[in-house]
């Protein structure tokens, strides 16, 4: 792609989406969002607001002279974001983030907090290595640690994916040892991984499970009565008590595994499961392959 060929700079995208996010799922936007949040004068906000307003949406804000702010329109519609209510979480926690690293900055936006879990540790030096054989598809070669059966081994890998899961990251490659795609969490490798000069002979396209796509079913628990299922499902924004969702059959075990569907047992109380997997007999996921995502979720492998 061209330098020309994307008609907005990614820094006017990020603050033309603040607008979105913060009017859609607020209700009233002010320069003084866009200020704090990207270190800029009132002036400078205000062009932003009105550029977005005339060449992006010019029917999605309104200003009220009362709340002395911006409001989205009766005719809103998302231009520059999905309109989903994970983007304005997802804006809280980097605004979060950035406040804790940077105590001088007061740049968190009011009445929400973040629960953070313990993140595992990734160094530099092994992202680095997993970024550049997957981007440039060449072979890896790193020790790697396992509890099953535990120690640390030599592997030889040809990476193609790095794919993040809640806050864990792994790596989709191709294992010589085992004579297979598998996923490799980046926290287990040991010492400084080398990327050779080889290039991969199993690549993105020989890996059949991940471009698969597989349909998940889901419906509230079965064990819920009418009324519980009702709300579970409308949790959800099921339709007909159903929800169905696309993905690659190598991901969808950690999807399922995040939904407390990653074990062949249900858990004895339903209020607690809330969600059943209607297809199971359908998605043809090697037990093999689901059984180790499991793992890789806790952390067992």
């Amino acid at each position: 792609m061209k330098k020309t060929d994307w008609p907005i700079r990614w820094d006017l995208l990020l603050r033309y989406r603040l607008i979105e996010i913060i009017a859609l799922w607020e209700g009233r936007l002010t320069t003084n969002h866009i200020c704090h949040s990207f270190g800029i004068g009132r002036q400078q906000a205000s062009k932003d607001i009105n550029t977005y307003l005339r060449e992006l949406a010019p029917d999605n804000l309104v200003y009220d002279r009362h709340l002395k702010g911006y409001v989205p329109s009766s005719s809103f519609r998302p231009v520059v974001t999905a309109g989903n209510a994970s983007e304005y979480q997802d804006l809280l926690a980097r605004q979060d983030a950035l406040s804790d690293t940077f105590e001088s900055l007061n740049i968190s936006l009011p009445d929400s907090t973040i629960v953070r879990g313990p993140e595992r540790v990734v160094k530099p030096e092994v992202m680095r290595a997993a970024v550049a054989a997957a981007r440039h598809g060449r072979v890896m070669k790193a020790e790697y640690a396992s509890l099953s059966p535990a120690g640390v081994s030599q592997r030889t890998l040809e990476p193609h994916t790095l794919v993040c899961v809640g806050q864990n990251w792994h790596l989709r490659a191709w294992c010589d040892a085992n004579r297979e795609f598998r996923d490799f969490a980046l926290s287990r490798f040991r010492g400084k991984p080398e990327t050779t000069r080889q290039r991969s002979r199993h690549t993105i396209q020989h890996d059949d499970d991940w471009n698969r796509q597989v349909s998940l079913v889901m419906m509230p628990d079965s064990r819920l009565n009418k009324a519980q299922q009702d709300i579970v499902a409308t949790d959800y924004g099921m339709v007909s008590n159903r929800l169905e969702l696309t993905i690659r059959a190598a991901l969808a075990p950690y999807l399922l595994s995040r939904l407390g569907l990653g074990s062949d047992s249900q858990h004895p109380d339903p209020m607690v499961q809330q969600l059943e997997l209607a297809n199971e007999e359908q998605l043809g996921i090697a037990e093999s392959a689901r059984e180790r995502a499991i793992k890789a979720v806790a952390g067992l492998c």
